[in-house]
């Protein structure tokens, strides 16, 4: 196996964790790391060998859900990190990933959601002396930072990528 493609293949998950902790204790998804998923993905696109049409596939699909990520983050659905992280992460899966990411973001956001909502209303007596991030995230109306769902649906989605299926093949 190519180091350099194991290093390449390695960012996506690796920055999805990142955008997933940042948005869990900051409610915020730096633009940094959505730009890095996407100057990252042409080199690993290239060193596994993806045809050029692939490859604009793939930047479709990106281009379109970023486009529906705007409309839901226009109707305050979702934050603009999380729209933007949807869009890298969606390039990265491609038309054969993008269906699961989907599927299991919505699946583990509906559940992370379910939780939050629990804690939120059985944790106030056990928050004092906890991290600001903490009892931020357990404010009864605050926000529900959904980048966890959406790094951890990308995580699950990842091994059915044409880019991963292009590596095992090569």
């Amino acid at each position: 196996m190519d180091t350099v493609s194991l290093i390449l293949l390695g960012v996506m998950p690796a920055l999805v964790i990142i955008a997933g902790l940042k948005d869990l204790t900051s409610m915020k998804i730096p633009n940094w790391i959505s730009g890095l998923l996407v100057l990252a993905f042409f080199p690993a696109a290239l060193v596994v060998g993806l045809e050029p049409m692939t490859v604009a596939a793939h930047a479709g699909i990106a281009a379109l859900a970023l486009v529906i990520g705007a409309g839901m983050f226009a109707l305050r659905w979702i934050g603009g990190g999380d729209a933007k992280l949807m869009a890298a992460a969606c390039l990265w899966l491609g038309l054969g990933g993008s269906g699961m990411f989907l599927l299991w973001t919505g699946v583990i956001g509906g559940v992370f959601c379910l939780a939050l909502l629990f804690a939120r209303f059985h944790s106030r007596p056990y928050l004092l002396g906890a991290p600001q991030w903490v009892v931020q995230l357990m404010e009864p109306r605050g926000d529900i930072p959904y980048g966890v769902a959406i790094a951890a649906g990308a995580l699950m989605a990842y091994p059915a990528s044409p880019l991963l299926a292009r590596f095992i093949a090569g």
